[in-house]
């Protein structure tokens, strides 16, 4: 029996084990000379696949449920094909693999197993040792290939990620999107280099000791080249998400639409070996079975770890601060991995730039960030004001490495009408600070690309929609979203191919002046983060925090060792002192050195006192000291190398 029979019997199992995940074979599967070929198409009567080299039409006969089927023999791995439905439409395949000519051309079949992978022995890392570099294939080279993207795996790993998250790559219309409008969730972007390019990319990030984690979307599809809905019930009204129809999760025949997206996100973790998936906005997917989607996604994953010996990671985005999709399914829960922390990056952000629009007005104290250093959320039930109502649910059982921070991401910068990063909003001082406040906080840090050497290209939004109407449409609502901002300075235009070219990164930027410098700071803090006894175990070690004036002062203590960190986010120099009793410290940060292409400080390498003894810390800078235990501690605060030896 071929694995597309043993899959094709496990869907006929659908209808008697409701409850359970069976794989549900769908799109055109490849082997030996024979495609398996298996369409949900609900709303049509007939089913045929059209191929286009052979000049052959094949009738796909119903199988219930829904389902057409039929195998096809001599029959090429690349062959190109239509379905016709009812011998009228012709459309591409809705788990198409790939589509060479687009949105609106051929799918093509393609054998994804037949890939010859290197990495054997690759397990994957935990996710406590995660540390994660986000980035848009299309615009973080200068070709925007997956070819062009390894020649970049080096870089980070000398950066020290651990972690490379791609934003989408579903096709979607066009050469050049955000990849949030993808119609055919199956296929990746030819422009992109399609699906060998995609797997030879993270067999190399593997073969380098990198993890993979892919941005996959879950909550609706895009609105060019989107024609699910004419083969079955995809979608639903009944609840409505900002980008587009809601997908049907939980009405009629919605058991096959939740069979879809699984299968889609196993062939994504098996044909591709990704490390972790990052759902996005799961707060736009709505399910009220008393087993839902994400329920069921998360024990199918379980399932594919324990039978693959790997580790593998469902990571969501969701500003619902509600920990129960991270929670252990036996404690009522949905099982998911991790989640993005919003809070984290908003109380930052408005303490670092004073905005106040939108969902900053809930923020802005420094009494936000020590509630997100404490405890991951800021809000855990309180009254939201952005939001007119209480927001969140108390955290008590949430672990330190299920929590995402960032000072940037895709979104934070990209959905600005302007598409500005820290390196245009902040002065180099303070970047340096948000820098240390993500990377040595007790949570799991995201790098979103370009920030560690302080890019200024922005991240616009881009849209390559060929209707003429839909480009307007996005034109116009762009404008109309950022009228009455910044004067009469008009947001650019999502459509033209200059706004895309402006947001390609600038990589030499990263051997110049302060970004050289920059780039070597973030190196330095991860290889702390990484390397120092101080910073080990996120889940173990007791965090306290406190505020003294305009400073942040953090106690961490872990089995091995006890670490202070003082952030002035003050534009004046702060007096500080150390908690008592002093003991011994060596200072193993401090931003404002000269090295750093700080002011200076007058901050002294080791401490030794038993009474108070008063520091001043620079404006917008920061220092880390950590419990002096041993000899072995003084080499490890060299082989760091954050610290000058004596004062400037």
């Amino acid at each position: 029996m071929t694995a597309a029979q043993s899959q094709i019997q496990d869907q006929n199992a659908i209808a008697t084990h409701p409850a359970s995940t069976p794989r549900c074979p769908i799109g055109a599967l490849w082997s030996d000379g024979a495609c398996d070929f298996t369409i949900w198409a609900p709303f049509a009567k007939d089913v045929e696949v059209q191929l286009v080299r052979e000049n052959r039409l094949l009738k796909l006969d119903p199988n219930g449920q829904g389902y057409f089927r039929a195998r096809v023999h001599d029959i090429g791995h690349d062959s190109l094909y239509f379905l016709r439905l009812d011998k009228k439409v012709h459309r591409g395949d809705p788990a198409s693999r790939f589509q060479p000519e687009g949105v609106f051309g051929p799918s093509s079949i393609v054998d994804t197993s037949a890939f010859s992978w290197d990495d054997q022995e690759w397990r994957g890392i935990e996710l406590k040792d995660y540390v994660l570099f986000e980035l848009h294939t299309g615009v973080y080279t200068p070709s925007g290939t997956f070819d062009e993207l390894r020649e970049r795996i080096a870089y980070l790993k000398a950066l020290g990620v651990t972690a490379i998250e791609i934003m989408p790559v579903a096709q979607f219309s066009g050469t050049r999107n955000w990849g949030y409008d993808g119609v055919f969730p199956f296929a990746v972007q030819n422009s992109y280099g399609g699906p060998q390019g995609l797997q030879q990319f993270i067999n190399a990030c593997h073969c380098e000791g990198l993890a993979v984690v892919l941005d996959v979307v879950y909550n609706h599809l895009g609105p060019e080249g989107n024609f699910l809905g004419e083969f079955g019930p995809y979608f639903t009204d009944r609840y409505k998400t900002p980008w587009g129809q809601a997908i049907n999760f939980d009405g009629p025949q919605s058991d096959q639409v939740v069979g879809y997206f699984l299968e889609n996100a196993l062939y994504w973790l098996e044909e591709f070996h990704v490390d972790a998936l990052r759902l996005d906005a799961i707060h736009g997917i709505f399910d009220r079975n008393a087993r839902p989607f994400l329920s069921l996604l998360s024990a199918a994953v379980a399932d594919l770890a324990r039978r693959s010996a790997r580790h593998v990671y469902l990571i969501a985005e969701s500003d619902l601060n509600d920990p129960a999709y991270v929670r252990e399914p036996k404690d009522g829960g949905y099982g998911l991995h991790a989640q993005w922390n919003d809070d984290f990056h908003h109380a930052l952000h408005a303490l670092q730039t004073g905005e106040r629009t939108g969902y900053y007005c809930d923020f802005g104290s420094l009494t936000h960030l020590q509630s997100a250093f404490q405890q991951g959320y800021v809000y855990s039930g309180q009254y939201s004001a952005f939001r007119k109502q209480r927001h969140g649910a108390p955290p008590t059982d949430l672990k330190r490495s299920q929590l995402i921070v960032f000072s940037q991401n895709h979104d934070q910068v990209g959905n600005r009408g302007w598409g500005e990063r820290n390196a245009q909003l902040l002065g180099f001082e303070a970047q340096k600070l948000s820098a240390g406040t993500v990377l040595l906080s007790p949570f799991i840090p995201l790098l979103f690309m370009g920030e560690e050497y302080g890019e200024t290209a922005p991240f616009l939004y881009f849209t390559d929609h060929s209707d003429p109407g839909l480009g307007k449409a996005v034109r116009d609502g762009r404008r109309a979203e950022f009228a009455g901002f910044h004067g009469d300075r008009e947001v650019p235009d999502p459509q033209s191919h200059s706004t895309f070219l402006s947001s390609k990164l600038n990589h030499s930027l990263s051997t110049r002046s302060n970004h050289a410098i920059l780039l070597d700071f973030y190196k330095a803090l991860l290889r702390l983060r990484k390397g120092h006894s101080a910073f080990e175990g996120l889940d173990a070690a007791d965090i306290e925090c406190s505020i003294a004036g305009k400073c942040l002062i953090v106690r961490r203590s872990g089995k091995a060792q006890e670490s202070v960190m003082v952030f002035n986010f003050g534009d004046q120099p702060a007096p500080y002192s150390l908690p008592t009793p002093i003991g011994s410290w060596n200072k193993i940060v401090d931003s404002a050195e000269m090295r750093w292409a700080g002011p200076g400080s007058d901050v002294p390498i080791e401490i030794s006192q038993s009474s108070e003894l008063k520091l001043t810390l620079q404006p917008h800078s920061f220092c880390v000291f950590a419990e002096r235990t041993s000899a072995q501690e003084a080499a490890d605060v060299d082989s760091v190398g954050l610290c000058d030896k004596k004062h400037e």
